[in-house]
């Protein structure tokens, strides 16, 4: 029995011990993105007001289209800047998949980005025209040309893949803003 103990301790310890061909595999785990899905959105249509404005009704309007769109695609984070124009375009978003709206800072995007794609999952992302093609090309997508200041209705929709397959689909969505509403 004596002999046995020291074999049955070295055996125990050996068990314990990853093999290389587990502690590879636990590497190329760590080098898998989790599936991410990013909708990213420009706030909608704002009044002309000099302080921190607001939507306009068509803002208003535009933001309960996105709400109806995105209602089944399994966005489990809602993120706005801190800006009024910004949260209530994502509230309606929010209030229809029953989530709170999470402020996010348009100034440090890199590590939001980062943020995100560590997360994995479905989000969307209410910026502003120069913030959103700037996260879509943070996050390795492709941002297009740049939003003018009458273009309210574009909703990118990145998704990285588990192999870091970055794809990027843009849309249009609600009435064609006009500058006389």
């Amino acid at each position: 029995m004596r002999l046995l103990l020291p074999l049955i301790l070295l055996c125990s310890l050996l068990a314990c011990q990853p093999s290389e061909n587990q502690e590879a595999s636990s590497a190329s785990a760590a080098e898998v993105q989790k599936p991410l899905t990013v909708y990213l959105v420009r706030h909608a249509e704002k009044a002309n007001s000099p302080e921190d404005p607001g939507l306009t009704e068509a803002g208003k309007e535009r933001a309960e289209v996105l709400a109806h769109m995105l209602s089944s695609t399994g966005i489990r984070q809602v993120y706005s800047s801190d800006y009024a124009r910004t949260r209530e375009t994502a509230v309606p978003v929010a209030v229809t998949l029953g989530l709170e709206t999470q402020l996010y800072d348009p100034r440090n995007l890199a590590p939001f980005a980062e943020q995100l794609l560590e997360a994995g999952g479905a989000h969307l992302v209410v910026g502003h025209s120069n913030t959103t093609p700037q996260l879509v090309e943070l996050l390795g997508g492709t941002p297009g040309t740049a939003i003018t200041e009458a273009e309210y209705d574009r909703l990118y929709i990145l998704s990285v893949a588990a192999n870091k397959e970055v794809n990027t689909q843009l849309l249009r969505f609600g009435k064609p803003y006009s500058p006389a509403e």
